[in-house]
């Protein structure tokens, strides 16, 4: 069955203390951040390993890249590049999972924009698995709330339970179908080779 391997970028600053960053702003990875990606990439990509090539493009021709806005951090507006006490300071009860951000995304726009995604990767599956057309799986490198929102929307969740899936720095989620059917979305593996350490 085809699946979509979602992964989350390395570590950075910013998710390593709990900022909220903005979706337009880069932050590059800690060296720790650049090491294990590196490492997770000699481990993981390759002929008969977990993110097979054979399986994203069809070779000798490198699978097609798409730089896109659409798969952006969540926009934070007036919280961004601050930790979440410090939103709970200006506005007590806040949560993303419900109130969205002020002069950013609210949680219709995010939900609207995964659901495009979505909806683009399952009409890419569906020509592969009916039609035999592209490839198989899909690759998709994203952000922490966004990869959330994701796996939540992904089989059929609303946005809000995105809150109970932890998607840590470098961590591969794994989603596909079952039964063999694209209308069956499962959820495969979450945080498939994640340095989820205690520290």
């Amino acid at each position: 069955m085809p699946r979509l391997f979602l992964i989350r970028h390395g570590e950075t600053e910013w998710s390593v203390n709990g900022r909220h960053v903005n979706p337009f702003f880069y932050i590059p990875l800690t060296p720790k951040g650049e090491q294990e990606t590196t490492e997770k990439a000699a481990q993981l990509v390759g002929e008969g390993k977990v993110i097979d090539p054979r399986n994203i493009c069809t070779l000798p021709a490198l699978p097609s890249h798409v730089i896109t806005e659409s798969v952006r951090e969540w926009d934070y507006g007036e919280y961004e590049g601050l930790l979440s006490p410090e939103i709970q300071a200006r506005n007590p009860g806040w949560t993303i999972w419900k109130d969205g951000c002020p002069g950013g995304e609210s949680t219709t726009e995010m939900c609207f924009r995964v659901d495009t995604v979505i909806e683009q990767v399952r009409e890419y599956h569906r020509k592969w698995l009916e039609k035999g057309e592209g490839s198989r799986d899909v690759v998709i490198v994203a952000h922490g709330h966004f990869n959330r929102v994701l796996i939540a929307r992904w089989i059929n969740f609303p946005l809000s339970l995105g809150t109970h899936f932890n998607v840590e720095p470098s961590g591969i989620a794994i989603l596909s179908y079952n039964h063999r059917n694209i209308l069956e979305p499962a959820l495969n593996a979450l945080n498939l080779y994640a340095h989820v350490g205690l520290d």
